[in-house]
């Protein structure tokens, strides 16, 4: 079944891949201005806790109910089911894992749409295609779907390869890129004026703000989106790993991966803000809050780069190129979660199969384009901040409550020969059982006060 279903060829091959899928705009963007926005340090340290006690736990669950059912997360939760409620929960939770992955990416490519032109606006410049630069930088309609559609084709095309020609292939390309590009930005930026204060905001935290409900919510949320989790992308990478590859150390080594780039990506963006406010560009709203989200991408950085004369235009391609490759290798993953499930449940190809779902998830896009005040936000809450918890609590439901004992003991010993003699072992079942759902439980009942 392996053959005929794709099988990364190595771990780093794995690594690249489902790094990949947790390094994307959560990380690059959204973490970063997440942290700006919820008391810098203090926001780091709770995210970089919660990442290890909660999100860490059931990535490693993601990736047990996937080898061990080597399918597609409908598929695989419904094998583990021993009668019809527990079978038909198991497949209640796919689709909805499947249909939130779907929705994520239908927001996602809008906003990647953004990145592309962005990218090719100051490219636009250089060539002295100045109308072609302008109508880049519009907020038209058409602009946003001609982007938004370019990005869910090149999405689509690298899934319709397969697993290893395709996903491992472009995510081991991608991946050394985005790094390289990442440090160059950083070291640049830290010669720069202002620099050091947007370091002190990002690096020491305020310890009172750690009791703020809302600080730590959005910590929580961050880790989930960041890693992939609920929506069965890390499933479904799991399913095609080798018997062989030790599950918590991988899992650990995705988690590390996913932290450490999210940090440094916190090193380029602060400190860049702090840049642009000593070059008299306002980062503070009228309400007297950092600036984040779009305000911060698609405002104060390109006013930043306009500053810098002929550096600026470079720099400003290097950032959105950075940018629009942590989308492009995130993207992917949640575009897998659709297409393995109607390759395995139906007749249709990949390439089939790829092609029609990205047409429906571009259709997704044009309807929340056309909507943008009322859907947008509205898409993001549902399945960011609500969704991806509770498919959480579920598969460390399915994990700690339905799979037997024996059955999680005999797919941990299969990369990992003496692990009941570990602290893992040791730990895990229960954490994963009891704590890691009680804990996203209590933080999802206080988002709803």
């Amino acid at each position: 079944m392996s053959d005929q279903r794709g099988q990364f060829s190595s771990k780093i091959g794995f690594l690249m891949a489902a790094t990949g899928s947790a390094v994307g705009l959560g990380n690059i963007w959204g973490f970063p201005t997440q942290a700006a926005s919820n008391g810098g340090g203090a926001f780091l340290l709770a995210y970089l806790v919660l990442a290890f006690l909660l999100a860490y736990p059931a990535l490693v669950a993601e990736l047990v109910i996937g080898r061990h059912a080597r399918a597609n997360i409908v598929t695989a939760l419904d094998t583990l089911g021993e009668n019809r409620a527990t079978k038909g929960l198991g497949r209640a939770v796919g689709y909805y894992g499947v249909l939130v992955a779907s929705l994520i990416l239908s927001f996602y490519a809008i906003v990647a749409g953004w990145m592309l032109a962005e990218f090719g606006k100051p490219l636009a410049q250089l060539l002295g295609w100045q109308g072609a630069a302008d109508w880049l930088a519009s907020d038209a309609l058409g602009r946003n779907l001609l982007v938004c559609g370019l990005f869910t084709a090149a999405t689509v095309a690298i899934i319709a390869k397969g697993v290893e020609n395709g996903i491992e292939a472009w995510s081991t390309r991608l991946m050394p890129l985005l790094f390289l590009i990442l440090l160059g930005l950083i070291l640049y930026v830290f010669t720069q004026p202002g620099a050091g204060e947007g370091l002190k905001n990002y690096l020491i935290p305020d310890f009172t703000q750690l009791t703020d409900p809302g600080l730590l919510l959005s910590a929580m949320g961050q880790a989930f989106f960041s890693l992939s989790l609920g929506v069965g992308t890390m499933l479904i990478y799991g399913s095609y790993l080798r018997k062989t590859d030790s599950l918590p150390r991988l899992g650990a080594a995705v988690t590390l991966l996913d932290t450490g780039i999210a940090f440094t990506a916190g090193l380029l963006i602060l400190p860049t803000m702090y840049v642009a406010q000593a070059q008299g560009i306002a980062i503070y709203s009228e309400g007297g809050d950092l600036l984040a989200g779009p305000g911060l991408i698609f405002q104060v950085l390109p006013a930043l780069f306009s500053t810098m004369g002929g550096a600026g235009i470079w720099l400003s391609i290097a950032f959105f190129a950075l940018m629009s490759i942590a989308a492009l290798t995130s993207s992917i993953s949640m575009l897998e979660a659709p297409v393995s499930v109607v390759t395995e449940r139906t007749r249709l190809k990949r390439t089939g199969a790829a092609w029609t779902i990205g047409l429906l998830i571009f259709a997704v896009s044009t309807i929340i384009l056309l909507n943008m005040s009322t859907l947008f936000d509205a898409a993001v809450s549902l399945t960011t901040e609500y969704s991806q918890p509770l498919l959480g609590i579920a598969l460390c439901v399915f994990v700690g409550w339905i799979m037997r004992r024996n059955q999680l003991l005999n797919e941990l010993k299969a990369g990992h020969r003496d692990i009941e003699h570990s602290l893992f072992w040791k730990i895990w079942p229960f954490y994963v059982r009891l704590v890691c759902p009680v804990l996203i439980l209590l933080a999802f009942i206080q988002s709803l006060r």
